[in-house]
């Protein structure tokens, strides 16, 4: 089901609210609901239900999800080392948009990012915007391998990589949160709708988060929904 074409929070908005309306009605025959920036994805048991009885239940539910009022969402706080090793393209990010590296850093923790969708790998979660002051091309060549919890930038999005991987975003920093983990309820530290807010920590402090078991209490709070802050 398609609700726009361009990435914009008041279409999510619109995909997330009919995603957990759905997710409520238990509607007989889907098997799973898969919300992205602007559309949502159903997989349904033909066996169970027919396309046009699933098309058919999700019409009656349409309106109502168009009533549906805004919940709260979580605000999660997520501390960051940034530069260095563990953001290596944080310098030629700088250098691209004529900022030092402490006003990249500024700049991209000083706003609260939507969570529009997870994908790519378990638990990668797609956010923006971020300012157009940072907003940097992807690389040209992308990397084979990316640390698991590396921060980085593609144009006006910003993301975390849970696991490694390849990839070719840009690297500012790095979090020692564990996004992804098989043996966690849920397995995601993310979902979509929430927001997160990125705080810098200092190397030393990264070290002795990422050391401990359950290292860092995460702090999620509750916000009002509407727009990230511009």
């Amino acid at each position: 089901m398609e609700l726009g074409d361009s990435i914009d929070p008041e279409i999510n908005k619109g995909v997330i609210q009919l995603c957990e309306l759905l997710e409520e009605n238990e509607l007989t025959g889907i098997e799973e609901i898969v919300p992205t920036y602007r559309s949502l994805f159903l997989s349904f048991n033909p066996l169970i239900a027919s396309f046009e009885e699933v098309a058919e239940l999700v019409r009656q539910v349409l309106p109502e999800a168009k009533r549906k009022k805004s919940a709260s969402r979580r605000l999660v706080r997520v501390p960051v080392a940034y530069g260095g090793e563990f953001g290596p393209d944080l310098t030629d990010v700088a250098l691209i948009h004529g900022l030092s590296e402490e006003e990249v850093i500024g700049i991209h923790s000083e706003r609260e990012y939507l969570v529009y969708m997870l994908g790519f790998t378990p638990g990668f979660p797609y956010m923006g915007k971020v300012h157009p002051s940072i907003a940097t091309p992807r690389l040209e060549s992308p990397r084979l391998k990316v640390p698991r919890g590396s921060v980085g930038i593609a144009e006006f999005q910003t993301g975390i990589y849970p696991t490694e991987s390849p990839g070719g975003w840009r690297l500012i920093g790095r979090t020692p949160l564990v996004i992804f983990s098989p043996r966690r309820t849920p397995p995601f530290l993310f979902r979509p709708g929430d927001y997160v807010r990125f705080f810098p920590i200092s190397q030393k402090q990264y070290e002795e988060m990422e050391s401990v078991p359950n290292h860092y209490e995460v702090e999620i709070l509750l916000r009002k929904d509407g727009p990230p802050i511009p």
